[in-house]
């Protein structure tokens, strides 16, 4: 292998919970809400998927299919579709669900797997060039710079500066370009076997890790290095 693509949420980081997301919004807002109707809208929330990188929709609303399909395709369509599922929940002021958005992109709501950082040193210690692909509708690289992990990254690839998203291959072929590697000698590291396992089509290798809470996954993405070596 001459180099490693990761995937973003649920691969190298995890958002925070929809608990913690929601507080952090109420927060900046100034808005107290009693216990017992901050745990009730946080778990709506949950349930209507309306957290990026957290569960996906229970259901979709009437309407919503085809807008959540290419989600990823846009900064715009990315955040029409969250806020359209975090509407569904009533909040006690309007802009609440704008901020929720917001709050979502900022480095504070994401946390590095605890392997991360030895992971992307080990590959870069190798002499294993590094990128990132991922389906979002937003610019991760703060979160990276925040985390101290962006020292690390050779290229990111992301689906909405490209207007595609993952599964096409079209994403992990600029990303191959940019590392100047054969695809055959590149390893995508990921954790949606549809979308992620689009690098197959160019002939790369695959490895999957669970979406899991950062406390409950702290060493899956060690097998990287054992799979480089």
């Amino acid at each position: 292998m001459t180099a490693v693509l990761f995937d973003f949420s649920g691969t190298l980081f995890r958002v925070e919970s929809t608990d913690a997301w929601l507080r952090a919004a109420l927060d900046q807002a100034g808005i107290a809400l009693p216990e017992a109707e901050l745990d009730q809208a946080a778990k709506a929330l949950q349930v209507a998927g309306a957290l990026p990188g957290g569960a996906p929709p229970a259901h979709l609303p009437d309407g919503f299919a085809e807008m959540w399909s290419v989600r990823d395709r846009s900064a715009e369509l990315h955040r029409a579709a969250y806020t359209g599922l975090s509407r569904q929940v009533p909040l006690p002021d309007p802009s609440l669900h704008d901020t929720l958005y917001d709050r979502h992109m900022t480095p504070a709501a994401w946390a590095p797997y605890p392997d991360a950082a030895e992971v992307l040193y080990g590959l870069c210690e190798r002499g294993i060039g590094i990128g990132v692909v991922s389906n979002i509708g937003w610019d991760l690289r703060p979160v990276f710079r925040e985390h101290h992990l962006d020292r690390f990254v050779d290229t990111y690839v992301l689906s909405y500066e490209y207007g595609v998203q993952k599964p096409d291959p079209r994403l992990f072929a600029v990303a191959c370009e940019a590392l100047e590697a054969e695809p055959k000698d590149v390893l995508m590291v990921g954790d949606d076997r549809r979308a992620d396992g689009g690098a197959t089509a160019l002939g790369c290798r695959v490895h999957l890790v669970d979406h899991l809470p950062t406390a409950e996954r702290p060493d899956a993405l060690r097998a990287v290095l054992d799979l480089v070596d």
